[in-house]
């Protein structure tokens, strides 16, 4: 039996292995990291927590601004492109990295006191920060390559070997430090350094270049203009986090960063289908067959409710497993920040053709107006109602977010594809407007469980039902790159 599902599995075209890898890849890593929560719930304070979670915002937003985000969707969308100089722009691309990070390090020497008080960072911490950015550009853009080629065996196993050593080390560093959380990062730093280095030397050896000005003026070209739309993307994932800590206490930004922490599990479903899924629709648009986009994106779609609705149900549960008691209140922040990877992933599927068109302005007045947006809202809310309103207006911010680039879409598709639908409006409406019904009505029903597991068990009954079309469906986005002109070659 086994040899004979062996031998299905090797069966399979390399595309579908590969995606399937890419999946449980995402799930151990995000996994493991997951799993270990409760372990440094317990190490450090609620506060320890707050400031250990602030670090993480500020690491986010300045990877952006330092890094300008190089290895995501343009990375892509080049490697599309360029397909017979994929060494060089990949070498010159790490090149242009290192250059980066090295320049605004001399900055940050130069100016420590100033950018340490700013930040309510240390030195040690900041230097940490710096090489943890420079680390993790390096395995983007090695990873992002290898998904677009479908290798997937190394990139398993290195991403397997850092996820487990950066909780296994940081435990160590801890248990034997004062400062617990300089102790923490400096643990991820390491990890890092050892496991991605080797990634940077092996691509300079293989493409040859450090700087292509061919290629650094086209990235740059590309990613100047988007600046802004990194940064508001960082500030709406982020941003909620360092007000809360400003306006009502490290304590409640630590409950809260739980709260998020747990939420953003289902973001390993974003961007494994999301891996799996843009390369194959920027394919599409090349071609111009953007007729075979809307079926399976919406799949995809499909997935995400389901197991977003899942961890919904059992946020109670979750949040009693992961941490203790002090942090409960952290369910009720749970279902909005849930809700809003259902829209972080709708985003990306609509962006992906203003990426390909390059339409980097649009891009970034739609991603502006939503951070302005959610740092409005949480100004205003989080005075009325404490920090448990930065869970929803994180919501409404991804909704008009996702909303803005929806439009863009439209407009590009008046514009090159004669005003061909890329999808059908009705099946998104319906897709959306089920989910935050049903997600909020399962909020409602936290103080009330023999309710809540009684409605569980009605929509166990009704997907038991429709199983037949929920495996369909994943069979639909796993064999995505199976279908004809999926090629990359």
């Amino acid at each position: 039996m086994f040899k004979s599902g062996y031998r299905k599995y090797r069966a399979l075209p390399v595309q579908v292995r590969a995606s399937f890898w890419y999946l449980i890849c995402s799930f151990l890593q995000k996994g493991i990291s997951t799993l270990t929560t409760p372990i440094f719930t317990r190490l450090l304070t609620t506060s320890e927590y707050g400031q250990y979670s602030v670090f993480n915002s500020w690491l986010s937003i300045l990877s952006t601004f330092i890094t300008l985000s190089m290895w995501g969707g343009i990375y892509i969308q080049s490697m599309v492109k360029f397909r017979k100089d994929r060494a060089v722009l990949t070498s010159s691309l790490q090149g242009l990295i290192f250059a980066l990070v090295a320049g605004w390090t001399v900055v940050y020497l130069c100016f420590r006191s100033f950018w340490n008080s700013l930040l309510g960072l240390t030195t040690v911490q900041m230097l940490a920060m710096l090489l943890m950015i420079w680390a993790s550009a390096v395995y983007n853009v090695w990873a992002a390559e290898q998904r677009i080629e479908c290798r997937y065996r190394a990139l398993v196993g290195l991403t397997m070997i850092v996820t487990v050593a950066k909780p296994v080390m940081g435990i160590i560093f801890v248990l034997h430090a004062e400062d617990r959380v300089t102790a923490r990062i400096l643990s991820l730093m390491l990890a890092e350094l050892v496991g991605y280095t080797g990634l940077f030397v092996y691509h300079m050896r293989r493409g040859k270049v450090f700087c292509s000005r061919r290629f650094w003026k086209y990235m740059l070209a590309l990613s100047i203009p988007l600046i802004p739309h990194y940064l508001s993307q960082t500030v709406l994932n982020g941003a909620d986090r360092i007000m809360i800590k400003n306006m009502v206490g490290q304590s409640e930004a630590g409950i809260y960063s739980l709260a998020y922490s747990i939420s953003q599990v289902m973001t390993l479903f974003n961007s494994a289908l999301s891996q799996t899924i843009s390369p194959w629709v920027y394919q599409k648009i090349r071609d111009r067959r953007i007729g075979d986009i809307s079926a399976v994106v919406c799949c995809a779609l499909s997935i995400i409710v389901l197991a977003n609705l899942l961890l919904i149900v059992f946020a109670p549960e979750v949040v009693r497993l992961f941490a203790p008691e002090k942090y409960y209140d952290a369910i009720w922040v749970i279902p909005p920040i849930a809700m809003s990877t259902y829209f972080t992933f709708a985003y990306s599927m609509f962006a992906s053709f203003e990426f390909y068109f390059e339409k980097t302005r649009w891009i970034a007045a739609a991603t502006v107006l939503a951070a302005v947006f959610n740092i409005g809202s949480n100004y205003v809310f989080i005075k009325l109602f404490g920090y448990y309103a930065a869970g929803y207006t994180t919501l409404a911010s991804y909704f008009f977010y996702t909303l803005f680039h929806y439009f863009g879409m439209k407009k590009i598709c008046r514009q090159f594809f004669d005003g061909a639908a890329v999808y059908k409006e009705k099946t998104l409406i319906m897709l959306t407007a089920g989910f935050l019904v049903t997600g909020f009505v399962f909020l409602f029903t936290y103080d009330r469980m023999w309710l809540r597991y009684g409605l569980f068990a009605v929509l166990a009954v009704v997907l038991a039902a429709k199983r037949r079309l929920i495996i369909e469906a994943v069979q639909r986005v796993l064999h995505v790159r199976k279908k004809p002109g999926a090629d990359t070659e």
